[in-house]
């Protein structure tokens, strides 16, 4: 799924009136009755209703909706602020439509002082102020408006974004100047704000709804984001060939742990196996041998001189794919180590947690980093590569992608919905995934799982793409069985058999 900018979201309904062809008041009607269907299958006609509308086509959406819900007797109030004069073209069509309905008694046009109605806490506020199309941060009265709706107890549906929320980048935004939805009906695709962790505070719940917009527009139009689903990952699975051996799978080296953080070792080195791998080799401390051959049987080990640590890079030459960093400590005869490591791998490589963490203790190495070398780090993991804080996830995002087209390399930003920058400038969204994730060592399987599927000769964009879902779907699937709440890292490897068969189902 495309994810569109504001602009492109305008001339979206722009193509789809031109060319189905429809008008555009029709249009607002069809997306109208989408919206009413969805707010009445959630709150029955006994909830009392009120709307506020602005001045522009959003307004026009909320107006369209007030008359369809009058029609379902419901009981609606509503507010349509002109306080400027002037309507666009399509509120006005639907102002007038309200009047002559008469079924909605009370309907206040504002264009100078309002008193705000009391809003209880069984009443529903429908938010159909400003769209899209919103550049600025609110202020005046529409700032004082959102304010009192997000102090009183009432349920809030916004049309298509939540008031006072912008489309892509809200880092200068006012946060008090946004409307705090409960559910918010987006119309077409996802919005770009709708991924970022901070706005979840103002989307609440997200439904897309589908008006029917020009599938040509979307399908030809390019877009730097797009959220990735299942049916493009199960186009990209490589069939396991009948006469297939160990020798024929892939060997993948994983250089990992440290004394007291072996279990990131044994996370990465289960998840590369569970990923298809024929064999995969794990170096590590000596401390590690009893607890690496205990816990994973499967693994080849290649032990390191130190006791308790990283010492020593490892000739790759027989290797298909290398990851270094989960668990391996950050002394200093471990980073320069972990550096001479990176710069004699030939093969695809994937560096992660305190690979990168070391990294970013020593910025002037990323000049010695290979092109198209795989990185996954958390927020805070990559406000260190960067150097400095970033104020949001769309600043991190924004920067991540820089980085990612200056390294030529793979960047994984991990979170809820995980983003990979690709060398290009295309930044694609995981769509899989819950919040029972967020447990130490689930980092670790998402590398191991990454670094088993290049070596099985997957390629570092289909391989991270593929990785980042399916450690989602294993996710999704653990928690449909064992909650959210109790979720842990090794719970993602045991259901990882479970979303193969999926995807190749």
């Amino acid at each position: 799924m495309k994810i569109f900018n504001s602009a492109q979201i305008r001339e979206l309904d722009k193509y789809t009136i031109e060319h189905e062809p429809i008008s555009s008041v029709d249009l607002m009607e069809r997306a109208a009755r989408a919206l009413t269907h969805a707010i009445s299958g959630k709150w029955n006609n006994g909830t009392p209703v009120v709307v506020f509308a602005g001045p522009g086509n959003n307004g026009g959406d909320a107006l369209a909706v007030a008359r369809m819900l009058a029609d379902k007797d419901y009981r609606v109030t509503v507010y349509l602020f002109n306080t400027n004069g002037h309507l666009s073209e399509e509120c006005a069509v639907n102002k007038q439509r309200i009047i002559d309905s008469r079924k909605i008694k009370q309907f206040y046009e504002v264009v100078q002082q309002f008193d705000p109605p009391k809003l209880e806490a069984n009443m529903l506020v429908i938010d159909g102020l400003f769209g899209t199309g919103l550049n600025k941060p609110l202020a005046g009265g529409f700032a004082s408006l959102v304010k009192y709706i997000n102090q009183s107890p009432a349920k809030v549906a916004s049309i298509d974004i939540p008031s006072g929320l912008m489309t892509e980048d809200n880092t200068m935004n006012v946060l008090a100047n946004i409307i705090r939805a409960d559910l918010t009906l987006t119309l077409g695709q996802k919005k770009l704000a709708f991924m970022f962790a901070e706005n979840q505070q103002f989307v609440g719940e997200l439904r897309v709804l589908d008006i029917r917009l020009s599938p040509e527009y979307i399908a030809t139009t390019p877009a730097q984001y797009a959220i990735i689903e299942e049916n493009e990952i199960r186009a990209r699975l490589r069939p396991r060939h009948p006469f297939a051996h160990k020798g024929t799978m892939g060997k993948a080296l994983i250089v990992a742990g440290s004394y007291g953080m072996t279990g990131a070792a044994v996370l990465s080195t289960r998840a590369c196996l569970r990923s298809g791998t024929g064999k995969v080799t794990v170096h590590v401390p000596k401390r590690s041998v009893d607890i690496m051959q205990t816990t994973v049987p499967e693994a080849v080990l290649h032990i390191d001189h130190e006791e308790t640590a990283f010492s020593e890079p490892v000739d790759t030459e027989d290797f298909d794919a290398v990851a270094i960093g989960p668990g391996l400590g950050q002394t200093e005869n471990t980073a320069i180590a972990m550096i001479a490591q990176v710069r004699r791998t030939q093969c695809p490589l994937v560096m992660d947690a305190d690979a990168l963490n070391m990294l970013a203790k020593h910025r002037a190495w990323m000049q010695q980093l290979p092109k198209a070398l795989v990185m996954t780090p958390h927020p805070l993991e990559f406000d260190r590569l960067n150097g400095s804080p970033c104020n949001d996830s769309y600043e991190r995002l924004s920067k991540a992608r820089d980085m990612a087209e200056h390294l030529q390399a793979y960047i994984i930003l991990k979170g809820h919905h995980s983003a990979l920058c690709l060398p290009d400038g295309q930044v694609y969204f995981n769509s899989s995934g819950n919040a029972g994730m967020a447990t130490a060592g689930s980092g670790d399987v998402l590398t191991g799982i990454i670094t088993g599927l290049l070596a099985r000769g997957y390629s570092q964009a289909d391989a991270c793409l593929m990785g980042m879902y399916l450690h989602g779907l294993a996710g999704d699937l653990a928690a449909r069985e064992l909650g959210e709440e109790s979720l842990i890292a090794s719970d993602i490897i045991r259901y990882l058999p479970q979303a193969f068969s999926r995807i190749q189902d």
